[in-house]
């Protein structure tokens, strides 16, 4: 789930003609209806690998995989920043029961019930347009009308006031798993609320009439910046000013210090350099000749006004280059193919049926690698183990991560140092080729390389 950044719009209230109580923005009792989608699948996807691999590789789940129901919601303020909600919700969804839970996973779509009681905590109050909050609770669940589960909620929200008490909310929760049978999960909301009662009207008092002004006597001329001109017509009468700017300054419209008279570039603030304009941009690069060390060619203000450089003159530059001192293509994100360079088959890189033994074939494959190691001192591989569908995950998962440190052993016994090298297993869970032949199972029996930063 990528990193939010919330912008806040706060708009001004125009004072009251006549005096009244002070408001209060304690949210009121309200009640609103939401639509939302479920997530069953990421939450596990991000538990089992990571963040960052479900955002950069695995993806997450695609909203037709999504399970879409509605809502009905409830919200009680406690202060003027925290609220209560609860919501009661219903969709019709396949419940991927975790193996721990004895359960197998739901083949066809059933109704799932869901209870909340959550705390909002807001970062403003009602009084804005836009407010950003957190919030935490609990909820339980009842799928199909037979089973049971609790889980606790977190998330983050946003509240649109669209006038009158009345709300959009958007949110986004993740209920992490309590109970036996639940399963992590995430929820996207978009709902509208509005309070059950109108609210009573505020009571005006009407405030008495100011006193009548007293007679006071015309003041006599005074010139109070001695500039020759009476404060009367003096439009800056603190400040010493001329005549034909009607007692104020000669102006200086941009801020730069230098007066409009003298200044050539007046709306536009600039030194006495370049008689009040800036310090030119020859390239148009944003960043000023006397800063450019490239002043001639576009380039970034990081790289002092230049281009972008490519150390390894491979064509990719070094901000997109994952190996930038070893040239490579651009189809490899900069760095050298294994397979085109030297004639690397990674299909060939397999194991003994149930062991993490290399084959002779494999070692020839290894070989190469090593050779593009050796070539490339500043290489560094990622190193996948995979194995074919026989057994279980229990056993395949270790299974593979043993053949990857297999083959990273290998490598560092040839002298390639090992902090070059990271082995990860995948079980059986990413095959090339059909489990069901022998011949599809020893391709499966395989590691991938892959190219790290």
């Amino acid at each position: 789930m990528k990193k939010f950044l919330f912008s806040l719009i706060v708009i001004g209230l125009a004072t009251a003609t006549y005096a009244q109580a002070p408001t209060s923005y304690k949210k009121r009792s309200s009640l609103g209806l939401a639509v939302f989608l479920n997530d069953m699948y990421t939450a596990d996807k991000i538990s089992r690998t990571s963040l960052s691999r479900v955002l950069t590789k695995e993806g997450r789940t695609p909203m037709k995989e999504m399970s879409f129901g509605m809502a009905l919601q409830y919200f009680e303020g406690l202060t003027e920043h925290v609220d209560f909600m609860a919501t009661v919700s219903g969709n019709f969804s396949k419940y991927p029961f975790y193996p721990k839970s004895g359960k197998a996973p739901s083949i066809r779509d059933q109704f799932l019930l869901e209870t909340d009681a959550n705390i909002n905590v807001k970062l403003l109050t009602d009084k804005y347009f836009l407010v950003p909050y957190m919030t935490f609770g609990v909820g339980a669940s009842m799928y199909n009308g037979t089973y049971f589960a609790a889980q606790a909620n977190t998330g983050l929200g946003l509240q649109f006031n669209l006038g009158s008490e009345t709300f959009v909310n958007t949110q986004i929760l993740f209920r992490p798993a309590i109970s036996g049978l639940a399963v992590n999960h995430t929820a996207y909301t978009l709902g509208i609320a509005s309070p059950l009662k109108d609210k009573p009207a505020p009571v005006l008092v009407t405030p008495p009439p100011p006193p009548p002004p007293m007679p006071v006597a015309p003041p006599a001329p005074v010139d109070t910046d001695k500039d020759g001109i009476n404060d009367k017509e003096d439009k800056c009468p603190s400040v010493a000013g001329v005549a034909k700017y009607n007692g104020c300054p000669v102006p200086d419209t941009d801020k730069d210090g230098i007066n409009d008279e003298n200044d050539k570039c007046p709306t536009v603030a600039g030194i006495a350099k370049y008689n009040g304009c800036p310090i030119p941009d020859a390239d148009k690069d944003g960043v000023n000749d006397d800063e450019d060390k490239c002043p001639s060619v576009p380039g970034l203000a990081r790289y002092q006004g230049c281009p972008i450089p490519d150390t390894d003159g491979d064509g990719v530059n070094d901000e997109e280059d994952k190996c930038p001192s070893i040239k490579g293509t651009r189809e490899n994100n900069g760095c050298p193919e294994l397979k085109v360079a030297y004639n690397f088959d990674n299909k060939k890189v397999q194991f003994i049926s149930g062991s993490a033994v290399l084959t002779k074939v494999s070692q020839v494959e290894l070989n190469k690698v090593l050779k593009a190691l050796n070539d490339n001192p500043t290489l560094k591989l990622f190193v996948e183990g995979h194995t074919d569908a026989s057994g279980s995950d229990k056993i395949n998962l270790p299974l593979s991560k043993k053949r990857a440190e297999a083959v990273k052993s290998y490598l560092v016994a040839k002298k390639v140092d090992a902090s070059r090298l990271t082995a990860e297993g995948f079980g059986s869970s990413q095959p090339i080729a059909d489990n069901k032949s022998v011949k599809g199972k020893a391709l499966n029996r395989r590691v991938d390389f892959k190219v790290q930063e």
